[in-house]
């Protein structure tokens, strides 16, 4: 498969999980030091993972946020938390996860969750 389908499909299943305006403004706003970044995440975690059979979308949105939360990425947690409610995640499925992700990886990361999460459903309920 070329690089170009893989970049192709994967900027199809970034919009769709992401929002088409986020991308578009993610891909207008890349320069020349961020370009390379956002293509190859693009074409290898949206175009090679996300594209793969055995694991629904749901299902890959549950272990990102889990991993994200662990790893203290706030703004990237707020960007999947988004993207799992249009996946098909309920806002109780969430909390779930970041009370595992509390009791597994600690606290701090859990309430740091439930406060991202919270700014997340803000946002898109005011559009």
């Amino acid at each position: 498969m070329s690089e170009d389908s893989l970049f192709e499909r994967g900027l199809k299943v970034r919009k769709e999980v992401l929002g088409e305006d986020y991308v578009n403004k993610s891909i207008a706003g890349a320069d020349e030091f961020t370009r390379t970044m956002a293509e190859w995440s693009t074409e290898f975690c949206w175009g090679a993972l996300w594209t793969r059979p055995g694991f629904d979308r749901k299902s890959r949105s549950i272990v990102n946020l889990a991993m994200i939360s662990v790893l203290n990425r706030p703004h990237e947690l707020k960007l999947h938390v988004k993207a799992a409610l249009k996946n098909g995640l309920t806002k109780d499925e969430i909390k779930e996860i970041f009370l595992q992700v509390a009791v597994y990886a600690g606290v701090p990361a859990g309430i740091d969750s439930f406060r991202i999460a919270r700014e997340a459903f803000k946002e898109m309920e005011n559009g």
